[in-house]
């Protein structure tokens, strides 16, 4: 798979190896995507869908239009192919149950509070973190959080949206969860569940690239920014990291994925606890381990 040879064959009805190249330094420069050995068989796939799609069967015509469009939204449907959206309801549920922990223990709120959940892709890392405020906070939870919610993915933004999901797809939630804050799907069939009103008004989705300046939000309490760093380049997952950080307030955690850690990096942070990390304090003090606030 992906030997010259194959690509050779492959690429006599698409894109030639120079034009899959070209889009490999385009997905490099607009989304960070590390360019891995191996790739090339899922590039040449997702590009002659692409193409399809677009109704263009002249490789050259498809080049063009991918690099000439002013709107940059042929470049937004490929970031869609390429980007890998995989994700889940509760996944890594450490960082759920210590995030309920910290919500309940006694914040001193002064207003709504925001958490950024900054890779977001069809909706399931961010209605969790809704649900569990909702569990933290009681019928007080809208008042006191938000959810901001951004991907670099419009389809996944969209399904997002809709928050609706197979009875399969909300299992992994406890039990109790699945019958307060989902409607349809019950009697043990898999059809649609729909995430309840109350916890999708809780929850504000955005387009974002983490690879281009961000806008003016923040800062943050907390930033989920979960498996998705690890399809950047060091250079890139540097620059990223950076510029969560500089989001975070004086006091706010970063949370990465648990293959994610930041050993590396030289990221100006506090370890707290596996793939949680605080945002270095400039006095000095030591942080305590556990960041209680």
């Amino acid at each position: 798979m992906g030997s010259p040879h194959n690509v050779r064959q492959m690429t006599a009805t698409g894109l030639s190896p120079s034009a899959l190249l070209r889009v490999q330094e385009l997905a490099a420069t607009r989304l960070g995507m590390e360019n891995r050995p191996g790739k090339e068989v899922l590039l040449h796939v997702r590009t002659g869908r692409h193409m399809r799609e677009l109704g263009v069967t002249d490789p050259n015509e498809y080049m063009h239009l991918l690099e000439t469009d002013p709107t940059g939204e042929r470049m937004r449907e490929l970031m869609d192919l390429l980007t890998t959206n995989h994700t889940a309801f509760w996944r890594e549920p450490g960082h759920f149950e210590w995030l309920k922990e910290q919500l309940a223990g006694g914040w001193k709120w002064t207003g709504q509070e925001t958490i950024w959940c900054a890779a977001s892709s069809s909706g399931e890392e961010p209605y969790t973190l809704a649900m569990v405020a909702r569990e933290a906070l009681g019928p007080a939870a809208p008042e006191k959080i938000r959810i901001l919610a951004t991907d670099v993915s419009t389809r996944m933004l969209d399904t997002a949206r809709a928050g609706v999901y197979t009875r399969e797809r909300i299992q992994p939630l406890p039990e109790a969860w699945r019958q307060q804050y989902f409607e349809g799907g019950r009697n043990g069939v898999n059809g649609p569940c729909r995430v309840k009103a109350e916890i999708r008004q809780m929850v504000h989705f955005r387009w974002l690239n983490l690879v281009e300046p961000f806008p003016a939000v923040g800062p943050f309490p907390y930033i989920f920014c979960r498996n998705v760093m690890i399809y950047f380049s060091q250079e890139t997952r540097m620059q990223i990291v950076q510029r969560l950080l500089q989001r975070l307030t004086p006091d706010g955690y970063l949370l990465v994925g648990y293959a994610e850690g930041l050993s590396g990096l030289e990221a100006d942070a506090d370890y707290v606890r596996p793939a949680v990390y605080r945002r270095k304090q400039k006095t000095g003090i030591a942080v305590k381990q556990g960041g209680d606030r």
